[in-house]
């Protein structure tokens, strides 16, 4: 017999409680992926691809979700590897920091304790983050999980942006035993975050999942799994989406600012708060997105693939306005066009994540670890490659201009059409997906 109270799955508190577990591994990543990559170009001077070289390898690293997911599956509880993986993290962000201080005097053990550490990172992200989103999945009754997304990106940004501050402010003045000092408390906060925000959760989270996977038996093993998963054509649509859209969403990370720079003529301070003015937009977009797409739920089956529609055209247009910009110079309402990318961009992102959970919870015999760590693994390629093909794309555009008496404006307008046109893919994958998945079982699951 079902349970009544059960079946409701995890309420708010619990939702934010796993939100405060992403803000903790959003705080660490910060401290390794933006703090530490100043530290090496700014303090010591080193070569900004070192930095880069070591967050893609990160990235690199996270292609291990499907097996850190299809570890949780086999388990009745996730939380060991949430806590754990949190832990690895912890201490691959203290490693790391160790790694730069010995970058000081470059040398090949300081090297190889650098790739050590972020090998940890990538793995800690990995294992902790897939089991989180996992356990999202099985644990939220469907009407919630756009909001649930937004809440738990929302908490994620948030907890980023506030250590951030914080290690900011107490790093001045900068040496090497306070910035260790700064990243161990970092470490400690969100280590004591995340054990505080697991304690018993998993406990309501079990009774909603377990007459589902009850019935669906035990999880078969790590290759077959991943057959189902590609064997199933939403889910192979929703892996090309995923990529796609990530890719596109993250191109502009390292070229918007030095956008704003040589073709506005921008002060770095200024250029900062245009990039801040986009992050604004973002957030916004995913509480829009989040309390829209929770608010229609049961009313319209197909309101996430609306969302994703808009918020994926929508950056296509503002993307189409950036690559006008660059050529109509000042007096281009740059400011606007940045929040408007920023706004569709957090609309997508949460409506993206809410299609992800349901299609986790899918599968015939796979269960929402594995299928977490596909997409996972398939977002992680997105975004070390994404900033890579834009910063290397508008070098390359910027030097045949240059050889060729142009200018940088239209070297950065190919790299914006370019995103402009695979978000417009992305939107179509998942137009296609959605329609798949109706024919096949009558019911429209995600996007």
């Amino acid at each position: 017999m079902s349970n009544p109270v059960a079946s409701k799955g995890l309420g708010w508190v619990s939702i934010v409680r796993l939100g405060a577990v992403q803000a903790s591994i959003g705080a660490i990543v910060m401290l390794a992926t933006s703090l530490l990559n100043r530290v090496m170009v700014v303090e010591y001077a080193l070569a900004a691809a070192i930095p880069a070289g070591l967050v893609a390898w990160h990235y690199a690293v996270q292609l291990t979700r499907p097996l850190w997911g299809h570890g949780s599956d086999l388990g009745r509880r996730r939380t060991p590897w949430i806590v754990g993986g949190v832990a690895v993290l912890g201490l691959g962000g203290l490693l790391a920091v160790q790694a730069t201080i010995m970058l000081a005097e470059p040398s090949l053990a300081a090297f190889a304790l650098a790739a050590l550490a972020f090998t940890l990172i990538g793995a800690g992200v990995g294992a902790g983050g897939t089991s989180m989103l996992a356990l999202l999945a099985s644990g939220v009754a469907p009407e919630r999980r756009a909001a649930a997304a937004a809440t738990t990106w929302i908490m994620m940004v948030s907890g980023i942006v506030i250590s951030a501050g914080i290690a900011g402010a107490l790093l001045d003045p900068f040496s090497p035993e306070r910035l260790m000092q700064v990243a161990g408390g970092v470490v400690a906060g969100a280590l004591l975050v995340c054990v505080l925000a697991m304690y018993r959760l998993e406990d309501t989270a079990t009774l909603f999942v377990a007459e589902r996977e009850d019935s669906a038996g035990p999880s078969p093993g790590f290759a077959p799994a991943i057959r189902e998963i590609f064997h199933e054509p939403e889910a192979r649509r929703f892996t090309l989406f995923i990529f796609v859209s990530m890719l596109a969403y993250s191109m502009q990370d390292l070229i918007l600012e030095p956008f704003a720079g040589l073709v506005f003529g921008m002060t770095p301070g200024e250029s900062t708060s245009l990039a801040g003015m986009q992050h604004g937009g973002v957030l916004l977009g995913m509480i829009a997105a989040g309390v829209g797409g929770s608010a229609f739920a049961g009313r319209m089956p197909v309101e996430l693939r609306v969302w994703i529609m808009v918020g994926c055209t929508g950056s296509a247009l503002a993307l189409a306005g950036l690559a006008v910009a660059a050529q109509a110079g000042d007096g281009w309402p740059l400011a606007a066009n940045v929040f408007a990318l920023g706004f569709c961009n957090g609309i997508f992102a949460v409506a993206a994540i809410g299609s992800m959970m349901g299609l986790a919870g899918a599968g015939e015999t796979t269960r929402e670890g594995v299928r977490m760590g596909v997409w996972g693994a398939s977002q992680a390629i997105a975004f070390g490659a994404g900033g890579l093909i834009g910063a290397v794309g508008v070098d390359m555009a910027r030097s045949w201009q240059a050889a060729n008496g142009g200018q940088d404006g239209a070297a950065f307008q190919l790299i914006f059409a370019l995103e402009a046109a695979l978000f417009i893919v992305a939107a179509l994958l998942a137009v296609r997906a959605s329609k798949r998945r109706k024919q096949a079982n009558g019911e429209l699951v995600t996007a």
